[in-house]
């Protein structure tokens, strides 16, 4: 009977400990040569990269951090701008439905979404005009951490920390007539298609 118990505290410990365990997210990224049909494929444990770039530390790039200067803000308070974002509703804030492009910035679910669509006519094919197009889902916990701090700096590791606990999803995708581009995290190390779009 004590041996079963002991055996019943050992199984107890080892199922607390895998549930407790936290489940560890790559970064994806896949590239695909319409042209070739080339696919270079990425696959990063968010932990390494987590660890690795405050080990790089070259031109504005520095423990993690990168540097803006005053001069590429122009005079804008991104900190305060995020902050407001992050504090408004659900919503459409930008929408513009040009001769050359449309662009969508919103707010939905607790992401940034950019989508923005290229309809230029100087890039045609057969004829045919050609349009690219560029989708954007960030998480606001990751934007947030993004922002620069009072000493214009975006905190990289902070970002990558907030993608990790923001759950599986699409990042990015573009589409033009040379690549397609995809960028998303999940929990599998492996590069197969992301499952769930936004």
């Amino acid at each position: 009977m004590k041996r079963i118990l002991q055996a019943g505290a050992v199984v107890c410990l080892l199922a607390t400990s895998a549930f407790g365990a936290a489940t560890e997210k790559y970064l994806h990224v896949r590239v695909t040569s319409n042209s070739d049909k080339e696919v270079v494929s990425v696959n990063v444990p968010l932990s390494l990269a987590e660890k690795v770039i405050p080990a790089i530390n070259h031109g504005k790039l520095n423990q993690g951090k990168v540097t803006i200067d005053n001069a590429d803000m122009n005079g804008i308070d991104l900190h305060a701008i995020l902050e407001a974002v992050k504090n408004s509703p659900d919503g459409e804030f930008v929408t513009i439905q040009g001769k050359d492009q449309d662009v969508r910035v919103a707010k939905s679910k607790g992401n940034l979404v950019v989508h923005v669509t290229d309809k230029s006519g100087d890039k045609q094919k057969n004829g045919e005009k050609k349009n690219e197009k560029v989708d954007v889902i960030i998480p606001m916990a990751v934007v947030n951490a993004l922002a620069p701090t009072d000493k214009h700096e975006i905190d990289l590791v902070a970002a990558i920390h907030a993608l990790t606990e923001s759950g599986e999803k699409l990042i990015v995708t573009v589409h033009s007539d040379d690549d397609d581009v995809k960028v998303w995290v999940d929990a599998e190390s492996g590069s197969n298609e992301p499952s769930a779009h936004e």
